[in-house]
């Protein structure tokens, strides 16, 4: 039996509800949105991706993942391939199967922002620790935790891993990821926020108190404005889903936008409105009223 969603507007989100457009962009976030628990797709959520690109409706993949950790979903990318990853750090083309995936545009960190970003939050939180996502995967502290089993290209401090004569330096930064043992994950935020300042975006995606840090002016939203830009979207053409920190700008940028049932306070609060929970399939039911109002 199919679960339908009550779908509700937010009250403290900042769309008044308005007479949509016609959506011709549906932005979803992955993990805890797109994704069931166990990183699968369901069924339903299969067949009504392939119902709205059938139905003309664009539909782009926006993950804090990197590129690597894309073949969960590279079998639904239909026509055109693109995926922002990196919450906004590059988007990448994921034809071609695992290991095949390609960049098609990096909007990534300078190598002296990141070195004043591990300063200023090495000063400010002490027992941060750091790792580095760079177009060729991932180098870590000793003392990070490997929280995905992401083997390292090598492990060594972060101020070795950012120097311009590591053996990575040539790969783009794309973000920091900072790590914290102590600390409650929204606490950690609001600290890493007032110690960093404009140098940096930083937000979260995870459950634990990690950090993940772009350069300025690069997230999600920035990332999706500039490739519904390209394709001439207007803003209030893009339906989006989310269900944490990392999804807020992109919510609030949107037309009309969702939580997830099982979203962050915050989420909630800058979403137009809110949907079920991932495991109960929450973007496939929108997607699915979507089509069905294209089609009245």
């Amino acid at each position: 039996m199919r679960n339908n969603a009550v779908v509700t507007t937010s009250a403290a989100a900042p769309h008044p509800e308005p007479a949509h457009p016609r959506p011709r962009l549906v932005a979803t976030d992955l993990d805890g949105t797109l994704l069931r628990d166990d990183k699968s797709v369901s069924p339903r959520t299969v067949a009504a991706l392939a119902a709205a690109e059938e139905a003309g409706i664009e539909v782009f993949f926006v993950t804090g993942r990197p590129a690597r950790w894309m073949d969960v979903v590279s079998a639904h990318v239909h026509g055109h391939g693109l995926a922002i990853c990196g919450n906004g750090a590059a988007v990448v083309d994921l034809h071609g199967g695992p290991g095949e995936h390609r960049f098609v545009k990096l909007r990534a960190m300078e190598r002296e922002t990141a070195v004043d970003v591990v300063e200023l939050l090495r000063a400010a939180v002490p027992g941060t620790k750091f790792a580095v996502e760079r177009t060729g995967g991932l180098c870590y502290e000793p003392a990070y935790p490997p929280l995905h089993m992401d083997p390292a290209l090598i492990t060594a401090p972060a101020e070795k891993l950012l120097a311009e004569d590591s053996d990575q330096a040539d790969q783009p930064i794309l973000k920091l990821l900072a790590h914290h043992g102590e600390l409650s994950p929204d606490e950690f935020l609001a600290l890493a926020r007032a110690a960093v300042g404009p140098h940096a975006e930083v937000t979260r995606s995870s459950p634990t108190a990690l950090l993940e840090i772009s350069a300025p002016g690069v997230s999600k939203a920035s990332t999706l404005a500039l490739c519904c830009e390209e394709r001439g979207i207007r803003a209030e053409e893009v339906v989006a889903f989310g269900d944490m920190p990392n999804d807020v700008e992109m919510l609030s940028w949107a037309g009309r936008s969702y939580a997830m049932g099982n979203a962050h306070p915050d989420v909630i609060a800058a979403a137009w409105g809110r949907t079920v929970a991932n495991n109960d399939d929450g973007v496939a039911v929108i997607i699915e009223q979507l089509i069905a109002e294209a089609r009245a």
